[in-house]
């Protein structure tokens, strides 16, 4: 049965949930006042619907459908989910929940509030017990990350209900001890402002040199290792002591001015502008923000190779949505989105990538048949000594595709695959490809038959292929 979610303010923060759930098969119910709302909203979900299937090797839910309500009572009458994404005003906030409250007073709901703790947001609510913070990270439908930070008022049913809602949509819920204003993430954020606004101020650096001190170092080791790994490694094989060891002293030295603040006089804030727009002005915001998704996904899939930090998320996230594959005459052997990063200089996909689709197909199939990792831990497999590829047809960054694959050939030690890459927009052949695989002990590193399980998996598809 499909879920459904109510947004409350349809802003950046609101757009972003709207999209993650949509792209995971929620339906979204919204509520925002804004007569541009259903724009923004829109405006966000072309880039949320180009930018999260490239993280994933097979399709993602069906879309859910989004509705736009003219009043709170009517976006969460029969909400499975609140969240809130409303300006940050306590007294606002408060009007919101009672309103939630008063129309579906079972719902749990989630506040996307980046200072609030949830004690504050509980105040004078009719039920506390189903109010808490999930405060998530721009964008809501790439970035992983949810703090879940409940108060000791609240259910603690409904914060693990949550936390399995969050990690069924591909996010991250980190629950938060205790509740402290801002959170963790921002709180760390909020140093490195601080600091960046005195670099600044102090004419020591302009805005694109302290961005490309963060992106060109430390930003790359906590994109992958955070903080405190980080410097583990730093400390060398001593590890963790002997870094604070070395370098604890100097956090008493004068370097950083993180206690105190820049007046935010007119004069710096023109400063800051200015330098703002000669780093990024010649691009609107809508090409910065594909710039920066394609960049969060071509990193992200970097670290899923490694299966570690986000990679590894959403390497989970995609064993929960693949579908495995049924009998059919051809096989659906892959079906999903082309990412940003197998396209080269001709903005079409490289002939590099082919050969990785069609082989990921053939991984499919040979799973299907009982070949898949079970099978090569017992020391036998299926190894490609032939490929055929024709290049058909341009294939582009975002397209949806699926590859139709027949068993031409299933007999003793072969197995022959005939793949083609379907666009699933419009039925076109883009490329295909003729596959010849040869069953292997991997003992031996030579040709042996298949066990006889998997012999007459391939020979029953191979005679319903021919027939099919």
């Amino acid at each position: 049965m499909t879920k459904t979610a109510a947004i409350i303010g349809g802003g950046v923060i609101g757009g972003g949930w709207a999209a993650r759930f949509l792209l995971n098969g929620w339906n979204v119910q919204v509520f925002d006042p804004d007569p541009q709302a259903g724009r923004k909203i829109g405006e966000v979900l072309d880039n949320a619907r180009r930018a999260l299937p490239m993280l994933y090797d097979c399709a993602l839910p069906d879309e859910g459908a989004l509705t736009f309500h003219a009043s709170i009572a009517e976006a969460v009458n029969d909400a499975d989910w609140v969240q809130e994404s409303v300006s940050e005003r306590l007294d606002l906030k408060h009007r919101v929940f009672a309103d939630v409250q008063a129309a579906n007073p079972a719902v749990p709901i989630g506040s996307s509030t980046s200072g609030f703790t949830p004690s504050e947001l509980q105040q004078g609510a009719a039920d506390p017990a189903r109010i808490m913070v999930t405060h998530p990270f721009n964008p809501v439908y790439l970035l992983p990350l949810v703090e879940l930070v409940p108060s000791p008022a609240t259910d603690p049913e409904a914060v693990d209900s949550c936390k399995a809602m969050l990690t069924s949509l591909g996010m991250y819920p980190l629950r938060v001890r205790k509740e402290i204003e801002a959170h963790i993430a921002d709180r760390l954020l909020e140093s490195v402002w601080r600091e960046a606004l005195w670099l600044v101020n102090d004419d020591i650096a302009t805005t694109e040199e302290i961005d490309n001190a963060i992106r060109y170092a430390f930003g790359l080791r906590w994109g992958q290792m955070g903080l405190f790994e980080t410097y583990r490694i730093a400390g060398g094989e001593d590890g963790m002591r002997h870094f604070i060891a070395q370098f604890g002293p100097t956090l008493h030295w004068p370097w950083s001015k993180l206690t105190d603040v820049p007046d935010l006089t007119d004069t710096l804030i023109d400063r800051i502008a200015t330098q703002s727009d000669a780093q990024s002005g010649h691009l609107s915001i809508r090409q910065l923000e594909r710039k920066r998704d394609g960049n969060l996904i071509a990193m992200m899939r970097a670290l899923r190779q490694q299966d570690n930090a986000t990679g590894r998320l959403i390497n989970a996230h995609q064993q929960a949505l693949r579908a495995p594959l049924s009998d059919s005459a051809p096989l659906i052997s892959q079906d999903r989105v082309i990412p940003v990063d197998w396209t080269d200089l001709n903005g079409h996909m490289n002939e590099g990538r082919y050969g990785q689709i069609f082989s990921d197909a053939a991984d499919a199939v040979l799973a299907h048949v009982g070949a898949g990792e079970d099978y090569i831990a017992s020391g036998l497999s299926y190894f490609t000594v032939e490929t055929t590829t024709k290049y058909l047809a341009e294939t582009h960054a975002g397209e949806r595709v699926r590859v139709q694959t027949r068993i031409t050939e299933g007999q003793g030690k072969k197995l022959r695959c005939a793949h083609e890459l379907i666009r699933a927009a419009d039925g076109a052949v883009l490329a295909s490809c003729d596959q010849l695989m040869i069953h292997v002990s991997l003992q031996t590193r030579r040709s042996c038959a298949p066990g006889p399980s998997v012999a007459d998996r391939v020979a029953s598809l191979a005679t319903l292929h021919a027939s099919g």
